[in-house]
């Protein structure tokens, strides 16, 4: 009872002391409130752009823009959507990303839908970043992308673009580059219609200005694709088949190339976008080898020349002993434009032995999810086995 009296008295003590004394854990009552996103004017921002990319009024958008290079970018972004064709564009604020800067700008998530009209089969729908910044007293818009957001290449300033019939490149950079890829484009067409002549076209290629705007447009990490000239996937990241393809070219790797190596690329993208290689569960040899059969279809290159990689490894190491899965063809991967002309050579070993059209049906097969044995079968007359004795054979039997 004595310790317990004691107690009481301590806290009694206590409580009389804090009601007698100045508080002193009580929060300051000047502290200045820190800047606070303006949602309503960046709402009402995102409609002036919208409306200014729908009615294709340049100056418009160009008003919205926080400085002298925003409001060019702005600029450029209406004009793209204009010679893009962009349709059912639209900009909707989700919440803001990040505490406001000091200076008063500040970014936010906005969901954004487009469609190239004529090209895109269905519209997109994609997450983006957009920054914010006060500029004469008014909030105004201070770029779009950024984050670990994908940042569309034609809402990121000016492009050169080329629209035809059945392609159209948006390019980031002089108009000579743009009418060089426009003939890239529009040649691919109709080699991989040589092969696949039920693909009516719809190819669009954007080339940013370097590869580190294509980590950008893609929301991908920095090695992802060095050492890639250009990769097919889907404009929103997303495995769905209903959502449109497109060619993204790297310029660091892509630019050296000679004429016809260019031309090659572009054809072998080109198929990818044909057959939706960005979402098919065809194995990935069939779908690397069957895009350079067409590609490599429409040159007359020597073997020595399209496998002179494949064939030095086999040369070293001897032919290998199973077709190249996703390992050998992941980005960085060792030998991997061996790997791509092994995979092109055993493609080109079923067209010789069923012709292409047992080629293009053995594709379409397995990209409906069949069984590569049952498959080889079907169309070849083959088993797993035969086929994969019959593709070592060829690659030991290569020319020097």
């Amino acid at each position: 009872m004595v310790g317990l009296s004691l107690f009481l008295a301590v806290v009694l003590g206590i409580v009389v002391w804090l009601t007698q004394h100045d508080a002193t854990y009580h929060a300051p009552l000047d502290r200045r409130p820190g800047p606070e996103v303006d949602q309503a004017g960046a709402v009402s921002l995102l409609g002036d752009l919208e409306r200014a990319v729908q009615h294709h009024d340049t100056r418009a958008g160009s008003r919205l823009g926080a400085s002298p290079a925003a409001r060019t970018d702005l600029a450029g972004v209406v004009r793209n959507g204009r010679a893009a064709h962009v349709t059912a564009f639209s900009l909707r604020y989700v919440d803001a990303s990040g505490a406001v800067a000091p200076d008063g700008t500040w970014a936010a998530d906005v969901a954004t839908t487009w469609r190239f009209a004529g090209f895109d089969h269905r519209t997109e729908h994609l997450e983006i970043r957009v920054r914010f910044a006060p500029a004469g007293g008014r909030l105004r818009i201070a770029g779009i992308g950024g984050g670990d957001r994908r940042s569309p290449l034609w809402l990121s300033g000016p492009l050169q673009v080329r629209r035809g019939p059945r392609s159209m490149v948006l390019v980031d950079g002089s108009a000579a580059r743009a009418d060089a890829f426009a003939a890239l484009a529009r040649r691919a067409v109709p080699q991989v219609r040589h092969v696949l002549p039920d693909w009516p076209g719809g190819l669009v290629v954007e080339v940013p200005a370097s590869e580190g705007d294509l980590d950008a447009t893609l929301g991908a990490d920095p090695s992802d694709y060095s050492g890639i000239a250009a990769v097919t996937t889907t404009v929103d990241g997303s495995r769905s088949r209903t959502s449109p393809s497109h060619v993204f070219v790297n310029p660091q790797v892509f630019d050296p190339l000679r004429p016809r190596g260019a031309q090659v690329v572009i054809t072998h993208e080109a198929t990818h976008v044909a057959t939706d290689a960005a979402v098919t569960p065809a194995p990935i040899w069939l779908v690397e080898g069957f895009a350079d059969y067409v590609a490599l279809s429409a040159q007359k290159l020597p073997v020595t020349t399209t496998a002179a990689r494949i064939i030095a490894l086999v040369r070293r190491q001897g032919a290998p002993h199973h077709l190249p899965g996703r390992h050998e063809f992941a980005p960085g991967a060792k030998h991997l434009e061996a790997r791509y002309e092994s995979a092109w050579l055993a493609c080109r070993l079923l067209a010789r032995e069923g012709g292409t059209r047992a080629l293009v049906g053995f594709y379409r097969t397995m990209d409906g999810g069949g069984a590569l044995g049952p498959a080889l079968h079907r169309w070849f007359g083959l088993s797993r086995a035969a086929f994969t004795r019959q593709w070592r054979t060829v690659l030991s039997d290569l020319p020097a």
